[in-house]
């Protein structure tokens, strides 16, 4: 990497097994978006779809995030939906991208989520380790509070509680 270049890609991965069918788990993260996002990313302080109702390829969202103290605010749009697998998301000027992968693992469904800081700028390079450890905790944090959500709702529904 040169001087003078900002450009540095930070990707965290992270993924989880979780008790529900690929099709419940895709409504939660997918078809549910608008609802349920900030419920497992609480971060997430406003969110507005620029985009009708139903999420699908080319939907656009602004939102508005505190991270580490941080407020951010971020025009995103789905650049992947391939219902029950896969939806993807990446900001407006390409400073993030995120991804959700829905495979069925024997009666489990397995949740990969990763995310990629596709820019670092330079004031930032000092802070790189401690943002790469920000990084990949949030992104264990997302799957676990997906993870959490949907097996509470499953349960719950299945116990007749709506």
């Amino acid at each position: 990497m040169g001087k003078g270049d900002e450009t540095t890609v930070v990707k965290a991965r992270a993924s989880t097994l979780i008790t529900a069918t690929p099709q419940q788990v895709f409504e939660f993260i997918a078809v549910n978006f608008e609802q349920n996002y900030p419920r497992w990313s609480p971060e997430v302080k406003a969110l507005e779809m620029l985009t009708p109702s139903p999420l699908r390829l080319g939907t656009q969202a602004r939102q508005v995030r505190v991270d580490q103290g941080r407020q951010s605010n971020s025009i995103f749009g789905v650049t992947a939906f391939e219902p029950p697998t896969r939806v993807s998301f990446a900001e407006g000027n390409d400073q993030f991208r995120t991804d959700y992968q829905v495979d069925p693992l024997g009666g489990q469904t397995r949740l990969t989520f990763a995310f990629e800081l596709r820019r670092m700028e330079l004031y930032m390079r000092p802070f790189e380790k401690l943002i790469r450890v920000a990084i990949q905790d949030g992104a264990e944090r997302v799957v676990r509070n997906i993870k959490s959500l949907i097996e509470r709702e499953t349960a719950r529904q299945s116990s007749g509680q709506v």
